[in-house]
């Protein structure tokens, strides 16, 4: 059993100390409905850590992670910067007291009233990966810096981010020609290696083909001053990963090798910097099979697809399920959420090993779920309620 696997109940093996407080907290108290608790200093301790290892670059938090604005606030203090995906992120940050230099617009795919609006509260840092959106930023936020979103399409990532956003290498020095054109400032590039990136060298593919771009777009006269690595730092789920001090700092190795000195470096964690600060209470309905014959029995939770668990489409995030009876006998079982929707079901390819004398009942805990869970609940499909939180 590892330290992410400890058991959350009463009478169990001691909890590691940095997860003490969360973890007494909810084996302290009934929970009414799915409840995700998070720790304010856990997600200290995780910042603190990830800006020793990325060095001189600069975090700019994925606000759509988790936007709760106690974990803002937290952030702010701690001199973290932001990157924000909509005019209610963007109010958000400025609300929980982020200045708005400190905070970038990096949704590729905005109206033209809310880029009106960041203009307007001082923001001044915009992404785009196409002609029509530079004409946008161009006419509602005239003399802004814009960097161009680059197409990443060999992800070793867990949720990789597909083709939806970035254009091409040739493509992004026409855009860089045409914001200049338009009287804004192209100080540089972004991507995205895709969200959950287990391991530092799956890095490496994609940045020597964004240092291709980089160069080209050097030699073509563009002054390069801004390097957005995005995200993908991981977190630990089914799997323990590495540090995040020791993995950002072999990222940042990969950068710089291939990038030298950078001016402004900036990294958009989010999954990375406030996963492992939640866990989700939840509650066993039904345990059941659908036949004598089934081989594997069906678990059915309080919480789905639909309540936050939206990243088990796919199977593509494990997460860590733990009981009390964690210490009596294991056996497979299909873990479904309870919604009528038949879509509903969280792990049926990869059973998930839960104690055979679980029942109607018992409590679960989901490890590690402070982000991508919360802003992917529903507002209350079939009638169940939306995702609680605590914030400790």
């Amino acid at each position: 059993m590892t330290a992410f696997q400890t058991p959350l109940f009463s009478g169990s093996v001691p909890v590691p100390a940095r997860d003490r407080s969360i973890d007494t907290y909810i084996a302290a108290r009934q929970f009414e409905r799915p409840t995700l608790v998070l720790d304010r200093a856990l997600v200290a301790g995780r910042y603190d850590a990830l800006s020793q290892g990325l060095g001189d670059a600069h975090i700019h938090y994925a606000v759509k992670a988790n936007p709760e604005p106690e974990i803002i606030a937290t952030l702010v203090a701690r001199g973290s910067r932001f990157d924000a995906a909509s005019r209610a992120e963007i109010a958000l940050c400025l609300q929980q007291g982020a200045k708005p230099s400190d905070i970038s617009f990096g949704n590729t795919v905005k109206r033209a009233s809310d880029i009106a609006y960041a203009h307007g509260v001082g923001i001044t840092l915009f992404a785009a990966d196409s002609e029509e959106e530079l004409r946008k930023i161009a006419a509602h936020a005239p003399g802004a810096r814009v960097y161009i979103r680059l197409l990443v399409e060999a992800s070793q990532a867990d949720w990789p981010l597909s083709r939806k956003f970035g254009c091409a290498p040739d493509t992004a020095l026409v855009l860089m020609d045409l914001a200049a054109g338009l009287g804004l400032f192209p100080v540089g590039v972004s991507f995205h290696v895709g969200s959950q990136t287990r391991l530092p060298e799956f890095w490496a593919p994609v940045l020597d083909r964004i240092a291709e771009t980089w160069n080209a777009a050097i030699a073509a006269g563009h002054s390069m001053e801004l390097l957005n690595i995005g995200g993908g730092f991981p977190a630990s789920y089914d799997e323990d990963v590495m540090a995040p001090r020791a993995y950002a700092a072999a990222v940042m190795a990969e950068v710089t090798r291939r990038f030298g000195k950078v001016p402004y470096v900036m990294a958009e964690p989010g999954r990375g910097l406030v996963a492992e600060a939640g866990h989700i209470v939840a509650e066993t309905l039904l345990v059941a099979r659908k036949s004598d014959a089934d081989v594997h029995r069906w678990v059915y939770l309080d919480i789905g697809k639909f309540s936050g668990l939206a990243e088990t489409m796919d199977e593509a995030i494990r997460y860590r399920i733990e009981t009390a009876k964690d210490a009596e006998p294991m056996g497979p079982c299909v873990l479904a959420g309870p919604s009528c929707d038949s879509a509903d079901v969280l792990y049926e390819n990869r059973p998930v090993m839960l104690p055979l004398s679980l029942t109607a009942g018992d409590r679960v805990v989901i490890r590690n779920c402070g982000a991508y869970t919360t802003t992917y609940a529903t507002i209350g499909f079939n009638g169940f309620p939306p995702l609680d939180v605590i914030v400790l």
